[in-house]
């Protein structure tokens, strides 16, 4: 194992990354922007260096001022969490390069997965469904208006994420639009112009499976979460199992995404995505984050696994912690945001209270405490609230109390939301797809 990780993030997932990695008497380094210097993470470390101002460009996304800093406290590995450069195939292979050990895939898996068009064709060819698409990048948009998939359409960016440019066009005319805004959005994001189209499956689940590449080259999966409470096609609450999933559709998601990960050589942390049709119950291939997901704690929860560990092991090609895998229980997650709780826009602020809540079935993995201050500058996210029961009715009890009992004052939250969502009756039945907050908006 390695005497000293350096964690390439910041806020609640690098404390996370830097709670498993000193659990295991690893020294752990954290990197920090001028406005992060006072967070819970940066006091957490073991040392910390300060990595350039706040603007992400200047500090957490330059690969040189990351490299230096390694360099500087003689790190033998670099975990970089998610966001930012965790599925940037490049500084994958610097790291590598340059002699550290990179916690993450194989840069080559981060490639394939990284261009949409690219992971879909590949997956097609490994067996796993895909809808309906193109195989190509779509040109223009009277190429996209010929292309004959049918309507409803979905219109998506081939090189990013977070629901950045993706829409909807139920008819020619939307499509001309949506490509238009596609188009423009995925060049100004992501550098990448291109857009690809598929049939869009009406009112679907979000689930994705969560998988482990080991080092012996074996894939194996660990079950499944729904990611279908969403804003602008951004995840907020996520839950395993999925109430939407039954058992023969679990194990054929299951399989399938096993078959993803052997078809890149996959190694490490990662989950094959999948839009659900619950009335058919069936399913298709959606995308592949090669990375550690926000939501990771649930599995924990309901595994038994510490996830970061198991990453740390298999990238020092030593055999993982378990041999079976049995999940029992139910566990949900919400994302706990600063943001207008009816608009879902961003509100930065000074944090004067924070008061988080407590139990067996509790677990809070945050990035912020009081006196803290949130700027524009990064992610909105303040905290992951997660709660475990027995099964989903005794959870959804659980996350009442848990909502109930946060408090964060100076600033407004997406907590009064929560609340709303608990009292919903789509979500509390289990019976919800990926509309459903907009469909709570338009009441």
């Amino acid at each position: 194992m390695f005497e000293s990780v350096l964690v390439a993030n910041r806020g609640e997932i690098a404390r996370r990354v830097i709670r498993t990695v000193r659990a295991l008497g690893i020294k752990a380094i954290a990197v920090h922007s001028e406005a992060d210097a006072d967070l819970p993470y940066v006091d957490e470390a073991d040392e910390a260096i300060l990595i350039g101002p706040a603007q992400p460009a200047q500090s957490y996304l330059d690969v040189d001022a990351v490299m230096e800093a390694a360099k500087r406290t003689n790190a033998q590995a670099i975990h970089p969490g998610y966001g930012f450069l965790a599925e940037n195939a490049g500084f994958a292979e610097r790291v590598i390069a340059e002699g550290l050990v990179w916690i993450g895939p194989p840069p080559e898996a981060i490639a394939a997965m990284g261009d949409k068009i690219n992971a879909r064709n590949l997956m097609e060819k490994a067996g796993v469904p895909v809808a309906a698409g193109t195989r190509e990048p779509v040109p223009d948009a009277d190429a996209a208006a010929a292309a004959g998939i049918g309507y409803p359409v979905m219109v998506k960016a081939a090189g990013g994420g977070g629901g950045i440019g993706m829409s909807v066009a139920r008819d020619e005319a939307e499509l001309r639009k949506a490509y238009e805004t596609a188009r423009t959005r995925a060049e100004r994001f992501f550098g990448n112009p291109d857009i690809l189209l598929e049939r869009y499956i009406e009112r679907a689940r979000h689930v994705e499976v969560q998988i482990l590449g080991l080092a012996d080259g074996t894939v194996v999966a660990l079950g499944e979460r729904d990611c279908s409470v969403q804003r602008r096609h951004q995840k907020v609450v996520e839950e395993t199992p999925s109430p939407g999933v039954g058992p023969e559709l679990r194990a054929r998601m299951l399989a399938a995404a096993v078959r993803a990960g052997e078809a890149v050589g996959y190694r490490g942390a990662g989950t094959v995505e999948c839009l659900v049709d619950p009335v058919a119950q069936d399913f298709v291939f959606l995308e592949m984050n090669t990375r550690l997901q926000v939501e990771h704690p649930i599995t924990e929860l309901v595994t038994g696994l510490d996830l970061v560990e198991q990453q740390l092991l298999i990238a020092a090609g030593e055999p993982v912690s378990f041999t079976t895998v049995e999940p029992r229980g139910h566990a949900i997650e919400f994302r706990v945001y600063a943001e207008d709780p009816k608009r879902f826009l961003p509100s930065p602020g000074q944090i004067t209270v924070w008061e988080e809540p407590s139990g067996d079935v509790v677990r809070v993995d945050s990035g912020y405490r009081a006196g803290n201050k949130v700027t524009p500058f990064y992610d909105p996210l303040l905290a992951k609230l997660c709660v475990y029961g027995p099964d989903r009715a005794q959870a959804l009890v659980s996350a009442r109390r848990a909502v109930e009992e946060f408090r964060v004052e100076g600033l407004k939250t997406n907590l009064p939301f929560f609340t709303e969502l608990l009292d919903d009756p789509d979500f509390v039945s289990g019976e919800y797809d990926t509309g459903l907050v907009d469909r709570m908006r338009a009441r």
